[in-house]
């Protein structure tokens, strides 16, 4: 089985990318990163060139950082090496797991109807989950997910960890990719990465 390193911006997306590396039949290596999208971009020469020697998986999240995936990825790595996969979750990695709408309404015991169709149409993902959690049924549910009242955060205290159980346990890429793009060419790319990997190997 060939191995995948990563490099990501947070935990949720270290979670997200092994997910999909397996996903590809391939082995999670070292997972790079997880301090932030600053962090990430003053490295990702580094991990482009370590890319000239092995598989690796670069996960950032658009924001509102460019108006497209394309002139974002222009702006940061307009040549990536032979074994880099490099994608852009739009518009945030919290995106990819409102696609699986049907899991991730039981995973937060909401009515299906609450999560939106289209995730990639939404400006704030983050903001979008944590008000679907927010109608949830289950009191842990919207203690860890929803920031306190006055507490200055945008987030609850426990919404990454949550979203981690929610990845590793129930989230469906396969379900997922249906409904985003910039997920499915995520997979799709990293599926020629691992395919490419398997015939060199063989």
């Amino acid at each position: 089985m060939v191995v995948v390193s990563a490099a990501v911006e947070g935990l949720l997306d270290e979670a997200v990318a092994k997910r999909l590396i397996v996903q590809a039949g391939a082995s999670p290596g070292s997972i790079y990163g997880k301090n932030g999208k600053g962090t990430l971009r003053s490295r990702i020469a580094g991990y482009n060139n370590a890319a000239r020697h092995a598989l690796w998986l670069v996960i950032v999240d658009l924001d509102n950082d460019a108006p497209c995936a394309p002139e974002f990825r222009q702006t940061w790595l307009p040549s990536p090496a032979q074994h880099l996969c490099f994608r852009i979750a739009v518009h945030e990695i919290e995106s990819w797991l409102l696609a699986d709408k049907e899991q991730l309404a039981r995973f937060l015991s909401v009515p299906v109807a609450r999560v939106p169709n289209t995730p990639e149409d939404l400006a704030d993902p983050k903001k979008e989950m944590v008000g679907v959690a927010s109608s949830s049924r289950s009191r842990p549910i919207r203690e860890d997910m929803v920031p306190r009242p006055g507490s200055g955060r945008s987030v609850g205290p426990a919404y990454t960890s949550r979203l981690i159980e929610f990845t590793q346990s129930r989230w469906r890429p396969m379900i997922a990719r249906r409904y985003s793009e910039s997920l499915r060419g995520a997979m799709d790319c990293l599926g020629q990465l691992v395919n490419a990997g398997n015939r060199a190997l063989g």
